[in-house]
């Protein structure tokens, strides 16, 4: 199945977690946000967040300063 990722279409497993799918591109780290189909997804939920075809994630890294 695809998703958009930032705008970016990206294939995945059918019903993926959320969570493995920021591992496998290497954005489950620190100071990471994401938005699932524009509804913003609280980290502790991500494991438990499955994909689905067509879905739009945008992945926003914080930037600390001052």
């Amino acid at each position: 199945m695809q998703i958009l990722v930032n705008d970016e279409r990206v294939d995945c497993e059918a019903g993926e977690p959320l969570a493995a799918l920021l591992s496998r591109l290497g954005w489950a780290q620190p100071g990471v946000a994401l938005a699932l189909n524009q509804q913003i997804v609280p980290q502790a939920q991500w494991a438990d967040t499955l994909l689905q075809d067509g879905d739009s994630l945008l992945v926003f890294q914080a930037i600390a300063g001052g």
